[in-house]
């Protein structure tokens, strides 16, 4: 009797071993990067800065004047408007096309994090 329920646990343990194996071979990829997640000082900036238009994740929006603003995460028809870490840091302390100039409220150095948060983790492009 004492072997019987010997055997039941080894089995009931080898099958929840097999059960979370299993599992864990589903991964579900790489997870996207949350803005209101994060702690970097980067999302800091997005947060108190661009989600106003920009959306809380970037995701772009349409603001109460019927303004649509773009997505930072997806680009219109799959291509974006600025592309190089160059032409995205230019938009945000410059501004142009609606949006308004960063340079005067952000140091450089503020700037540059946005534009990294910008072009390697919300475009993942590294």
């Amino acid at each position: 009797m004492f072997l019987i329920g010997m055997f039941r646990a080894k089995v009931f343990a080898i099958l929840v071993f097999a059960v979370i194996a299993t599992v864990a071979c589903f991964d579900s990829g790489p997870q996207a990067y949350s803005i209101a997640q994060s702690k970097e000082l980067e999302a800091s900036l997005f947060r108190q800065n661009c989600a106003i238009c920009h959306g809380v994740e970037g995701d772009g929006k349409t603001l109460d004047d019927g303004t649509a603003v773009p997505s930072l995460r997806h680009g219109r028809d799959g291509e974006f408007k600025f592309l190089t870490e160059t032409e995205i840091y230019n938009q945000i302390a410059n501004g142009g096309n609606g949006m308004s100039p960063f340079r005067g409220q952000l140091s450089d150095r503020e700037i540059r994090l946005l534009t990294g948060l910008v072009h390697d983790k919300l475009r993942n492009q590294k």
